[in-house]
């Protein structure tokens, strides 16, 4: 990236975050963000996967450069420091993030389409065990699945909602998706499998009167689901940037080697 890229900056409404873009309006020449070449993200990692969302909407996609004035802050750089922040956009390193896209049909006959950047998860709507067939690339793999739900997860979506669930952490770049079940009743063993990345996933509720499933895309959920399928969006690539030796990478390395 060029240090002449022109920069955005976008912040959060929390004061933390409203509190460190004081400084940093004054230490560059801003632009909208339609004019800018990269967009810099003050918050936490939930305001960078709103600004990602609504990015997946415009025409032109652009690198997001997160700088981390929230809670958790995995998805984030870290605060501004001595190095100027053009430099350090210059200097970073880029990770590709291709999200989810889900067609779900509900009972009534709507349809919904959604992008997920971490995860799409099915989850039961009431106290009955959900039911749902589970079908890859047109074959049914799994007749009935019965549990708390399911859910496929993007690399970059493997150490959230899918970890918790004890599911397998994808390395970025491995163009595999998560499958992994929620508290699975039967079959009682199955972990869940890894997926290549071109594989078309279609999940078919069974007795939805008896066992109504709700499906959420990250932050978008449509309740009373028929069926859902999704497929990773070629088209829609993202790209984070992350400070050299701070990579999302490295962090995922680090999430596996926890004691």
């Amino acid at each position: 990236m060029s240090k002449d890229a022109k920069l955005a900056l976008i912040v959060s409404d929390s004061a933390k975050a409203q509190a460190g873009a004081h400084a940093l309006r004054e230490s560059h020449p801003w632009v909208s963000p339609q004019d800018a070449d990269v967009l810099v993200v003050l918050g936490g990692d939930g305001f960078l996967l709103h600004v990602l969302h609504e990015m997946l909407e415009w025409d032109r996609l652009k690198p997001v450069f997160g700088m981390n004035l929230g809670t958790v802050g995995f998805l984030m750089n870290g605060p501004a420091g001595p190095v100027p922040l053009a430099a350090r956009v210059a200097e970073a390193h880029r990770v590709p993030v291709r999200p989810l896209c889900m067609h779900a049909t509900a009972r009534d006959g709507g349809t919904f389409s959604y992008h997920a950047i971490n995860e799409v998860s099915l989850l039961r709507e009431t106290r009955q065990t959900a039911k749902v067939e589970v079908r890859i690339n047109g074959r049914v793999r799994m007749e009935e699945l019965a549990g708390d739900g399911i859910l496929v997860a993007t690399p970059m979506g493997s150490t959230a909602y899918n970890l918790s669930a004890h599911g397998p952490i994808l390395p970025l770049g491995s163009r595999m998706l998560a499958m992994t079940p929620l508290n699975p009743f039967r079959p009682r063993r199955w972990k869940g499998a890894i997926l290549p990345e071109s594989a078309e996933v279609e999940f078919r509720i069974l007795e939805p009167e008896k066992r109504p499933v709700a499906a959420v895309a990250d932050q978008k959920e449509v309740r009373d689901v028929a069926t859902v399928r999704i497929a990773a969006s070629a088209e829609k690539e993202l790209t984070l940037l992350f400070d050299p030796g701070f990579t999302l990478e490295e962090r995922i390395f680090a999430e596996q080697f926890q004691v």
